[in-house]
């Protein structure tokens, strides 16, 4: 089945339409036309038969002047009485003729005298040739005398009505399944975090009441996030200052030992602060807007040998994406910066194509065991045997990386380089 809802609309329509076009085709030639042409047939023969028999019971004249007249004028037959001769040889036989073997088997029935019949040769009359005692009876009739002609307008007719009918029908189904398609399209950029523009309610009841549904979701979805982004604002106001008042009192109390380890754990507490807002935040209220990702690579990579990783980097494709640019930049720099950390070497892959956006970060690090690269995923998880917490970090980066992907509508996969070490796969509708 195809799976568009058009297509399998515009089946429903047309089937239908199709099957009674056949059932009604096959009747009508099944009954109508062989009906009215083996009546039409009986009465041709029926006609020749009652000459054969005024020729051979009556007196005629010498040259059967009269009874040619009265077949021309009274029954629309030329015929022509031949001297004895041998009949022609029957010619060959069209399979699907359904004229030449009715006329044939009503010539047995009815005359049951040699004959031979021509329903080729002129396509617009048929020949007969009845061998009679002293002569032959030549016999011309119009092919429509003995078949039914008009046989073609009836399906004419039932083609051409059924073919603007089902042109009428398509254009007000096509009215119909537009406000489902503007409803999945506005649902599809919602879910990627792009604007969805002016979208309305339209179309049937139905498609009303799901367009409804949707714009009360989204309003509340958005009246959730922006509450948690004014909460979160808040939080972050107090516990910034609570921390800006410990800097002030530390910096008064000199430099001791004691307050430089103070001073440590309130820019630890300062750098955990941070990476909770930014993995509650989320995408926060950003809007999607035209980005250059080769710009973006470059800040990437500039980032990475900063701490000490030789980066590269290819795109494929247009480097013109629409996404959410702080939020999709975090993402990439969370993914970058780990790899910087535990790698040597870093290769950024981007390929951009008309469906899917796919970015590759390789490095040659030493990686996260197979059975571990879906729990990395879970805030605040670290793998303890290669990350220590002394190297920092709250466990939030590839959580943060993670719900920002999944906000443009994509993913990350985890998987294994061909450097050696670890492979992430970002992969978002372009």
């Amino acid at each position: 089945m195809p799976k568009g809802l058009f297509t399998r609309a515009i089946l429903i329509v047309v089937l239908p339409f199709l099957i009674l076009q056949s059932v009604l085709a096959f009747v009508f030639m099944e009954r109508h036309y062989d009906l009215v042409t083996r009546r039409l047939s009986e009465a041709v023969i029926r006609e020749v038969a009652t000459l054969v028999e005024i020729i051979e019971r009556y007196p005629q004249d010498a040259d059967f002047s009269i009874v040619t007249d009265i077949a021309n004028s009274k029954l629309g037959l030329s015929i022509s009485v031949l001297p004895p001769e041998p009949l022609p040889p029957p010619r060959p036989k069209p399979f699907f003729d359904f004229v030449d073997r009715v006329l044939s088997d009503e010539i047995r029935r009815q005359i049951r005298r040699p004959f031979w019949i021509d329903t080729v040769g002129r396509s617009s009359y048929v020949e007969m040739r009845i061998q009679l005692p002293d002569h032959v009876l030549r016999v011309i009739a119009r092919r429509s005398q003995t078949y039914a002609s008009n046989s073609h307008i009836f399906i004419v007719w039932m083609i051409s009505t059924s073919f603007v009918l089902m042109v009428v029908a398509l254009i007000f189904l096509r009215n119909q399944i537009r406000p489902i398609e503007r409803l999945a399209n506005a649902a599809e950029s919602f879910g990627k975090g792009r604007p969805i523009g002016d979208f309305r309610p339209r179309g049937a009841l139905e498609v009303r009441r799901a367009a409804q549904a949707f714009i009360e979701m989204r309003k509340r979805i958005e009246r959730q996030i922006e509450q948690r982004t004014t909460m979160l604002a808040g939080v972050s106001h107090d516990l910034r200052t609570v921390l800006t008042r410990f800097r002030l009192q530390l910096a008064l109390l000199g430099d001791r030992p004691e307050v430089t380890d103070l001073k440590s754990d309130v820019d630890e507490m300062h750098h955990m602060l941070e990476d909770y807002l930014a993995f509650a935040r989320g995408d926060g209220d950003e809007e999607a807007k035209p980005t250059d990702l080769a710009l973006m690579f470059e800040d990437l990579e500039a980032e990475a040998e900063i701490a000490g990783a030789s980066v590269s980097s290819k795109i494929t494709g247009s480097p013109d994406i629409m996404v959410k640019p702080i939020a999709f930049k975090r993402c990439l720099t969370n993914l970058v910066s780990n790899a910087a950390r535990y790698a040597d070497t870093i290769r950024l892959k981007a390929k951009h194509d008309e469906r899917w956006l796919t970015i590759t970060i390789d490095d040659d690090g030493p990686g996260i065991p197979a059975e571990k690269r879906e729990t990395v995923f879970r805030p605040f998880y670290r793998l303890e045997e290669s990350r220590a917490r002394e190297t920092g970090g709250t466990g939030l980066g590839l959580a943060i990386a993670l719900d920002i992907a999944r906000g443009h509508g994509g993913d990350i996969q985890l998987g294994e380089s061909p450097m050696g070490g670890l492979r992430a796969k970002v992969r978002i509708p372009a």
